[in-house]
C-alpha cells in the first residue's frame, strides 16, 4: 500500500527503484540473509530490477521500508500482506545487522499494524520463522504474539529448508 506512516524513530514508506542500494546492503549480507525467504542478492541492479516490478498498490499489501526518522537513512524494510484464506495478516521484515537490537523492528511492525487496524478488520497476525532464529521469535513476542504450531519452510529458489515455528496473536472486535 502506498502510505507512510511515522512511529517516535521512524518513517516507514513505501520502497522506491533508487532505494536500491540501500536495500541490497541488507538483502546481500549473508548474516542477515540466513533465514530470509528470498535468495541471496548478489548484484544491486537485481534489487532495483525487484523494486521497479513491485505492487505498491495492492490493499492487502503493506511493505515499507524502515527510515530513521533522525537521519532520513534507509535501514530494512518490512510490513503484513492478508491471506484471506486464514483471515490473516502474515508479518515479514529484515533490517540491516548494524540495526539490530535497538527496537525498530517492533516499533514498526507496531506502527504498520495500528495503520491496518484503522482501516481494516484485523482478526489475527501471524509469523512464521526458523526455529534457531531467537531475533525474530522476540519480535513476534514483543507484537503480543504467542506459538501457534511448529512447521518448515524453504527459500524461494530451494536451497535451504528450515525447521520454523507459527506465532499468532488475535483479535476479538478489534477495527
Amino acid at each position: 500500500m502506498k502510505v507512510m506512516i511515522e512511529t517516535e524513530r521512524l518513517v516507514l514508506r513505501p520502497l522506491v527503484p533508487e532505494d536500491y542500494e540501500a536495500v541490497y546492503k541488507w538483502g546481500s549480507d549473508p548474516i542477515v540473509n540466513e533465514y530470509m525467504i528470498y535468495p541471496l542478492y548478489k548484484c544491486a541492479e537485481d534489487v532495483k530490477a525487484w523494486l521497479e516490478g513491485r505492487d505498491d498498490d495492492n490493499p492487502d499489501s503493506y511493505d515499507l521500508g524502515i527510515e530513521l526518522k533522525e537521519t532520513g537513512e534507509l535501514i530494512g524494510s518490512g510490513g503484513f500482506v492478508y491471506h484471506p484464506e486464514r483471515d490473516a495478516w502474515e508479518v515479514g521484515y529484515n533490517i540491516r545487522r548494524d540495526q539490530w537490537g535497538k527496537g525498530y523492528v517492533p516499533e514498526a511492525m507496531q506502527g504498520i499494524l495500528d495503520h491496518i487496524k484503522e482501516h481494516r478488520t484485523v482478526r489475527a497476525i501471524e509469523g512464521t520463522f526458523a526455529k534457531e532464529n531467537h531475533k525474530s521469535q522476540r519480535v513476534m513476542e514483543k507484537l503480543g504474539m504467542h506459538y501457534l504450531e511448529d512447521t518448515e519452510f524453504r527459500k524461494l529458489d530451494g536451497s535451504r529448508k528450515y525447521d520454523a515455528k507459527t506465532f499468532i496473536r488475535e483479535f476479538w472486535n478489534c477495527h
